[in-house]
């Protein structure tokens, strides 16, 4: 008789791991590092203070497995909010069919393009899919973008799909390719930025080798997912996610020749009234700045958008609702990257934009407030699974915290590094950096915890702290993607409607040949003099 294996709940899975995390409780002695704050940047962390490492009471946990989901759900209730807030917004949008409308354009036009020589032979989709995941690599190289990855998946997926694709190719064009431009990070404020504070390096100074690396990295991911989208179009049933596509497939295709393109007279008013909101924050922030790293720019953005705003939604309107809630979409995305860039926007702010989207929409789309409440209501419940399962993964960070075993586990791997020559220290630093991710995935609480004794141990055995630092960044990016802790992983999985087995199956080959391409990058900064270390 042959056994069949079926994939385990994702919340299982979540829950294993914290039951094997409890165990190593009983197992790992507890210990501590005293720390203290200081200013990095002009922002307070907390740091470690070096040679303070004591071992304390070990706390084993028992009963705790149960309350860590409380705890896990306090300590990722941002994400968790974001989740509920972005769905429900997308769900009041989604009502308006304007995304199904946008796709189907989106498809004509690729077809049309088709028709030029250079792009026939590059392959419109080709192109498409390199030029986004370019995008979305400089954006996690140049501010950090992860979590803004999550709003994102309900785009990509079903354009994917429409594209003769599947989810893992939608996610690997904004999730993935924001991940490598992490990874390879030129400018991350959250990871290169800090740790050079802390190793009192000149802040982004190696920007010449790191965006060699970040070009050399972006190429191979895209190549690497350029292969499996081939592979893909050319046969959809080898998708693992094949059966669960049906589900976006289904979705995408509803009632298309059911759609009535008109303008109702509510668009034209909420369009007015949002025009009349942008030119007040235009007359109040007459001037944007820009910050990237050292470099800054500042302009008059968002007086400029708020006309531009005006005269495309003008246009759209004059062709149908749907185009006005696809000029909405795209103006959203916009503010997104110049509040993060211009003035710091985070999770809150970004959850409270995609909110305003979501009524805007709605109203346009002639709802009455009970029913976009009701839209909003049944687009959390769509999504209340992926937020349980960010919840519960937040829990593991809970117990391996109360166990206090997490400062034992980095003393006992740090001190590998003791007697290293510089190209073994530097791969145990790679090594270790990596697999710490797995457990602490947020790069800032990395940096603040690894980098002040680990820019003293590259001292020791001779090594840059540039270098030091780039193997950091390459650990906090990589296997950040397979981390089971990461709220962002299992809120963008949870948005896709991935299961984590097979997220995990598919990118496990990629991520391996990105983490050997990583340690192959860190060693000129070994063995060569390079600008910057």
């Amino acid at each position: 008789m042959r056994l069949k294996f079926s994939v385990p709940h994702n919340l299982v899975i979540v829950f294993s791991i914290i039951i094997i995390s409890a165990i190593l409780t009983w197992i790992i002695p507890g210990g501590k590092f005293d720390r203290k704050t200081v200013n990095v940047n002009g922002v307070e962390r907390s740091v470690i203070v070096n040679g303070s490492f004591h071992y304390v009471e070990k706390n084993p946990q028992t009963w705790q497995v149960f309350s860590a989901f409380y705890k896990g759900f306090i300590n990722m209730s941002h994400i968790i909010v974001f989740i509920l807030m972005v769905g429900g917004a997308f769900w009041i949008m989604n009502d308006t069919r304007a995304i199904d409308v946008g796709i189907f354009a989106f498809l004509g036009f690729t077809r049309r393009m088709e028709r030029y020589g250079p792009v026939r032979m590059l392959g419109v989709n080709n192109i498409i899919i390199a030029l986004v995941m370019i995008l979305f690599s400089l954006f996690g190289a140049v501010f950090g973008m992860s979590e803004e990855t999550i709003a994102f998946a309900v785009i990509f997926v079903p354009l994917a799909i429409s594209m003769g694709y599947d989810s893992l190719v939608g996610i690997a064009l904004c999730y993935f390719a924001a991940h490598i431009g992490f990874a390879g990070a030129i400018l991350n404020p959250f990871t290169v930025g800090i740790a050079q504070g802390l190793a009192s390096v000149p802040l982004f100074t190696g920007i010449e080798y790191r965006t060699l690396c970040w070009s050399i990295i972006t190429f191979a991911g895209i190549s690497l997912v350029l292969l499996y989208a081939a592979r893909i179009k050319k046969h959809p049933e080898k998708s693992p996610m094949y059966q669960a596509d049906e589900y976006w497939r289904e979705k995408g295709s509803s009632h298309l020749d059911q759609i009535r393109y008109n303008t109702p007279l509510s668009a034209w008013i909420v369009a007015a009234l949002t025009s009349a909101a942008l030119v007040i924050f235009a007359v109040r922030y007459p001037v944007t700045t820009l910050n990237a790293g050292t470099a800054s720019v500042s302009a008059p953005l968002l007086p400029v958008l708020a006309g531009l705003f005006i005269i495309t939604s003008f246009v759209a309107l004059r062709r149908s609702i749907h185009f006005f809630v696809l000029n909405v979409l795209a103006f959203t995305m916009v503010y997104l990257v110049i509040g993060v860039l211009g003035y710091q926007w985070y999770i809150m702010e970004i959850a409270a934009l995609f909110l305003s989207m979501g009524l805007v929409t709605g109203f346009a789309a002639s709802r009455k407030p009970g029913e976009v409440a009701k839209l909003f209501v049944d687009g959390v419940k769509d999504i209340v699974s992926a937020s349980l399962v960010v919840g519960f993964a937040g829990g593991i960070i809970a117990i391996l915290t109360d166990g206090q075993i997490i400062d034992t586990v980095l003393n006992s791997l740090s001190g590998a590094l003791h007697g290293a020559g510089k190209l073994s220290a530097i791969t145990i630093m790679y090594g270790f950096q990596s697999l710490l991710n797995l457990v602490i995935t947020s790069g800032s609480a990395k940096a603040a915890l690894t980098i002040p004794i680990m820019a003293e141990f590259s001292d020791i055995v001779g090594l840059t702290r540039q270098a030091t630092i780039m193997a950091f960044q390459f650990g906090a990016g990589f296997t950040d993607m397979i981390a089971p802790t990461s709220g962002v992983l299992i809120g963008v999985l949870g948005m896709a409607r991935i299961p984590y087995i097979k997220w995990l199956k598919w990118v496990m080959p990629i991520l391996i040949t990105l983490v050997i391409i990583g340690f192959l990058l860190l060693i000129p900064t070994v063995t060569m003099k390079l600008n910057g270390f």
